[in-house]
This record gives structure tokens, C-alpha cells and sequence, in this order.
């Protein structure tokens, strides 16, 4: 138990969750592009269509999840949980954007993915960014319970995604450039001097 709290601590969200599917495998046999696919449900907020066309490996992996969520939900039950909260947390699970971010990973360009589905693209760039971050603590996790093939993994479905529009300098997503942005906006709110 120890070292799955110390998985659980690597986590930035949903400790619970990805600690359970790394210490049942739900992960290891997959290829990188179908991690991020799978992982992309942990990010991804909005209610859209279910019916997804997607790989064998990702429908039993979409199934896995989905029992793990299903257990967790029963244990904190069990233990007198907030339900609310619980129940809130695991619907929340969102398999929406798995056959994007699966063709996205797998090199299809920003213009094709976006045929694949009605969500907005700057939606999209968002989750893909969140993801990334979620594949960094996974990929931390793996190194400290001793997986270096799913370390390897993580690191293959990062760079995958770490590509094109979705990962380039904007004024509305780097630090930096925020504050660009925001002195340029600040130079247009400037009083204009009488003439």
C-alpha cells in the first residue's frame, strides 16, 4: 500500500484513478497513441456523442476504466464518501475525444481530427495540453514503481502529441506571452490625447 500512495502522490489529478489502472495494467500493453487515447478521458469535460470508431485494444481499455471507476465509486461507498462528489467525479469520466487525440497521436494533421468530431478546436488544443501533463505524472509514476517500458511509453505518447497548432506559442496558452498580450491590450486601452 505504501507504494501506491507514493504513485498517488506523483498524481497532479485523479490520484485514484490512474494509481488503479497502473497497478492493474490497464496501460502496459498498449501503444503510446492508445494510452493518450485512453487518458484523454481524465481531461476532456464536454458531453458529446459516445459512439466512437475505435481500436479493439481501446474499446477493452474503455472497459477497464470504466470498472476501475465502477470499483472505486463501490469502495467509497463502502467507507461513507460523499456520494454527490463521487458520483460526480467518476460520470465525469469522458471517452469523447479518445478517437481524436488517438488519431492526433498517431500523426493525422490538426485539419482531419477536427472532421472527426462537432467540439470546438480551441477545446480540443486545451485537452490535448492537459493531457500531456497527465502523461508527465504517469510517466514519474512508472519510473518510481520500476516500469521502464511504460516510462518509455509515456515519454513516445507525449512527443506524439507535442506537435503542430496544438503545442505552438500563443499568446492565449505560454506564460509569456500572456504578458505580451497583456501590455499590448493595455497600450489599446490607452486615452487618445486631444487633437
Amino acid at each position: 500500500f505504501e507504494l501506491k500512495g507514493r504513485v498517488a502522490c506523483e498524481m497532479g489529478n485523479h490520484e485514484l484513478m490512474i494509481t488503479q489502472m497502473l497497478f492493474e495494467n490497464i496501460l502496459q500493453d498498449k501503444q503510446p497513441e492508445e494510452i493518450a487515447a485512453l487518458l484523454s478521458c481524465l481531461v476532456f469535460q464536454q458531453r458529446v456523442d459516445d459512439d466512437l470508431e475505435v481500436t479493439a485494444s481501446l474499446k477493452e481499455g474503455k472497459k477497464k476504466i470504466e470498472e476501475i471507476s465502477e470499483k472505486i465509486m463501490k469502495i467509497e461507498e463502502s467507507c461513507d464518501v460523499n456520494q454527490e462528489d463521487s458520483l460526480e467525479y467518476y460520470e465525469k469520466l469522458n471517452f469523447g475525444l479518445m478517437e481524436v487525440v488517438y488519431e492526433w497521436a498517431r500523426g493525422k494533421p490538426f485539419a482531419e481530427i477536427m472532421n472527426l468530431t462537432d467540439v470546438q478546436e480551441g477545446i480540443i488544443v486545451r485537452c490535448i495540453q492537459q493531457l500531456n501533463e497527465t502523461l508527465r505524472d504517469v510517466k514519474n509514476a512508472a519510473l518510481l514503481i520500476g516500469e521502464p517500458v511504460l516510462k518509455q511509453k509515456m515519454q513516445e505518447a507525449s512527443d506524439a502529441i507535442k506537435r503542430d497548432i496544438v503545442f505552438a506559442a500563443s499568446l492565449y496558452t505560454s506564460e509569456e506571452n500572456r504578458h505580451i498580450k497583456q501590455s499590448i491590450e493595455d497600450e489599446t486601452l490607452l486615452p487618445v490625447g486631444d487633437e
